[in-house]
């Protein structure tokens, strides 16, 4: 057997996750993993989810991108309006479908057109999408959206199939804006590679969706409910911490990849779950199963951050927004689509193949012999 199938995460080269290494320039967003900071737009994050609705987050993106696309309101209606069309048309394959693999398979369903306005047909029909394959999954009807409502506004009333309160609307325009993009993760990396090879829009958000739907990478709200669940009351939660501990098992929406201190995002939607006025019975053990769950995090791991992550309240959020867990990644793309085309746009303006190299590590080659005379 080769070394390469031998390879264990010991002897990985400390390269094998691209830590470190800069794959692009951009000047869409910035992860400063040691402060706990996000930065988008040149804003930190608490501001910039503030100052703009999700639908201006996403004009505001594409603008420093490059480009000068906008929402119009007519522009909008149509992509929503093609976008149901194409899903009752895919409706008797999308049954028996999970919602992640029914969006997977209406985002195919997209024009493959490179045409300038492509972005705007992407975020638009994506809510529609998403809220539709979420109500096939649970046996309900197609809903056809609201062509003039902003996208929280729309998602929510087609996946409810009722007029949503302005308190829900706002709730999930918080989330949708705080997700709308976070620096080179997997997913954003894959949408760049995709565009460099002057492949159009649709391929690289497919793309990019794909690698969202890995559960290292878009999967870890759902567990954070199982593990609540699990839990079942506060008096609970030591026993099964120390008790999953033990079994060498992750605490699920408790650290990350890059943030050394808590995740930015937990605490905008932590504040949004708030003004919404959740706070039930699920959120008094949620924030019971947190306090318990970082003090034991750092007694039995000390030489690691283990802090709070987005997921976390992602969770908690979406739940309280009556959302199904099987529907959590598909809402998570309706967000991070905003930044998928606004990166599609940046790397296209470069105009660069993306084309990284290797460190060969199979077996030696020998040298050719000199047959020179």
């Amino acid at each position: 057997m080769s070394k390469i199938m031998n390879a264990t995460p010991s002897s990985v080269a400390p390269t094998s996750g691209l830590e470190g290494i800069a794959a692009a320039d951009t000047a869409l967003s910035q992860v400063l993993g040691q402060a706990g900071e996000l930065v988008i737009a040149g804003t930190p994050l608490h501001q910039f989810v503030a100052q703009q609705t999700f639908d201006e987050a996403i004009q505001t993106l594409w603008s420093i991108a490059g480009s000068d696309l906008t929402l119009e309101a007519e522009n909008v209606a149509h992509a929503r309006a093609l976008a149901f069309e194409n899903i009752e048309k895919l409706q008797p394959v999308l049954k028996g479908l999970s919602p992640a693999e029914g969006l997977r398979l209406c985002l195919s369903s997209l024009s493959g057109s490179n045409a300038s306005d492509a972005p705007v047909l992407l975020v638009s029909a994506m809510p529609v999408f998403a809220a539709n394959v979420a109500r096939l999954a649970d046996g309900h009807a197609l809903v056809a959206p609201d062509l003039k409502t902003n996208t929280a506004a729309c998602f929510l009333g087609m996946l409810h199939n009722r007029a949503p309160s302005q308190g829900e609307i706002n709730a999930l325009d918080t989330y949708l804006s705080t997700v709308c993009d976070h620096g080179m993760n997997a997913s954003t990396f894959t949408a760049r590679v995709i565009a460099s090879t002057q492949a159009d829009f649709v391929s690289a958000i497919v793309g990019a969706y794909g690698a969202l739907t890995g559960p290292l990478h878009g999967g870890a709200p759902e567990p954070v409910l199982d593990m609540l669940d699990s839990i079942g009351t506060a008096d609970n939660a030591a026993h099964w911490i120390d008790a999953e501990l033990a079994r060498g098992e992750r605490l699920m929406g408790f650290g990350h990849r890059v943030y050394r201190v808590r995740d930015p995002r937990a605490d905008v939607l932590a504040g949004a779950l708030k003004e919404l006025g959740a706070e039930g019975p699920r959120y008094g053990l949620a924030r019971a199963v947190e306090r318990c769950a970082l003090e034991t995090l750092q007694r039995h791991k000390p030489d690691r951050v283990l802090e709070t992550n987005v997921e976390f309240y992602t969770a908690l959020l979406l739940d309280a927004l009556h959302i199904p867990r099987a529907a959590f990644t598909p809402v998570f793309a309706v967000g991070r689509v905003a930044g998928w085309t606004a990166h599609c746009i940046e790397q296209q303006r470069i105009g660069r193949l993306i084309r990284p190299s290797a460190n060969y590590i199979g077996t030696p080659v020998k040298a050719p012999q000199d047959l020179s005379v």
